[in-house]
């Protein structure tokens, strides 16, 4: 059993430290952090009415390094979860060096003033990590997080090699708004509007934004238009799956957003650069953040389900030729309210932050010979976090399609 602490306290980690509660057998001792407190302790107070288990909970600005290590010496957890934003990942991890404590995130760094992610920066901490005898897991969410467990259970039990790697995330929830995000808008929005690329030939190839569309018919959801964006996992799958020839990350949008989200960029309010405002300096995605409605509070009125897959063509593992697999998890927004209070989309990152963790609390990964380092989800057996994804709610299937994607 083992003390943890989390930080930052949206849906994401809500679901993640309820269904920490709901193992205690793993999370002996949980603690909750944000810069606002009020959040923790209503986090708190659902965990103790739904499970039982009293959660502590604190104030803290997690940019502040001095401030998180003097929290985390006075809490002296085992491992530290950062769901805070991405902006915030070095100086957590600097924290967690300072005090002599693991690290895990779901997320990669990002400048506060470039739209921009990459693991270079992370990856950059290795030596740090290892010479000091600590593991920081990056990235253990479910895109990226699950998506790379699911290709490397492939390479591991059904493709010797994989050629094509497709990620489908598709949301099919319904909030019953004009427009609104059901993750972190800021993030989101950059995300989104950022130019696409994607992995072809032992290089990136980079397309204009929300350029390439194709529709495919989700199980659970029907058919939908998704659109080929980057997103994080492409750059480490490629490292570690380097016979890959492409691979590329498809998300789901309505009509309705991408109207939406036109208008915004055109009137200037998706800019991350200040402007003057009597006298104030803003930044407009800052204020749409301000002003669009808050995810968390989208949980009682989404319905619908959540489709995320991966589509792996490559030579079989039984030398019987090249095969298509699809493996992938349906998740039903409704669902996971009843269980956490939060939507399909925070659990679907949520629970796997929490199953790293239990990866890492366990022992069932770790650095070679038990050293430390920095990691990617891809450099360990996915098997045991699979087996977890099966018991703590984001059940999986696996088929093998009749020929690769058509497109």
């Amino acid at each position: 059993m083992s003390k943890v602490l989390v930080i930052g306290a949206g849906g994401v980690g809500s679901v993640a430290v309820h269904k920490m509660a709901m193992n205690p057998g793993i999370f002996s001792d949980i603690h909750l952090a944000s810069r606002t407190v009020s959040k923790c302790e209503a986090i708190g107070e659902s965990v103790k009415e739904r499970t039982g288990v009293a959660i502590g909970t604190y104030a803290i600005d997690a940019d502040d390094v001095e401030a998180t290590s003097a929290l985390i010496r006075s809490i002296g957890p085992e491992l530290v979860v950062n769901l805070a934003l991405p902006y915030q990942d070095l100086a957590i991890m600097d924290a967690c060096l300072a005090t002599g404590v693991n690290y895990l995130d779901t997320a990669n760094y990002e400048p506060r003033d470039v739209a921009k992610f990459e693991y270079r920066w992370q990856w950059e901490y290795q030596d740090r990590f290892k010479d000091a005898g600590l593991m920081a897991l990056l990235g253990s969410g479910f895109d990226p997080g699950v998506t790379s467990v699911f290709a490397m259970w492939l390479k591991k039990h059904k493709l010797k090699t994989i050629r094509t790697l497709d990620i489908l995330d598709c949301n099919g929830g319904d909030h019953g708004q004009h427009f609104a995000t059901n993750f972190n808008p800021e993030i989101n929005i950059r995300e989104v509007t950022a130019p696409a690329r994607h992995w072809q030939d032992g290089q990136f190839v980079e397309t204009p934004a929300m350029s390439t569309r194709q529709s495919f018919d989700f199980e659970g959801v029907g058919a939908k238009n998704m659109y080929l964006m980057y997103h994080e996992e492409l750059e480490s799958l490629a490292r570690f799956v380097p016979e890959m020839e492409r691979a590329r990350f498809w998300m789901t949008f309505g009509d309705a957003y991408i109207q939406h989200l036109t208008v915004l960029q055109n009137v200037g309010m998706t800019r991350i650069d200040p402007v003057i405002y009597n006298g104030v300096e803003i930044i407009p995605l800052q204020f749409l953040k301000a002003v669009l409605p808050e995810p968390a509070s989208l949980g009682p009125t989404t319905k619908g389900k959540t489709n995320i897959g991966d589509i792996a063509t490559g030579e079989a593992l039984d030398g019987s030729g090249e095969k298509t697999f699809y493996v992938k998890n349906i998740c039903d927004h409704e669902e996971a309210y009843a269980e956490t209070g939060n939507q399909a989309v925070s659990y679907t990152t949520g629970v796997p932050a929490m199953i790293g963790a239990a990866m890492m609390l366990t022992g069932a990964w770790e650095g070679p010979n038990g050293e430390g380092g920095v990691f990617n989800m891809e450099q360990f057996d996915p098997d045991p976090f699979m087996d977890m994804l099966n018991t703590q709610g984001l059940p999986w299937t696996c088929e093998e399609l009749s020929e690769p994607l058509p497109f």
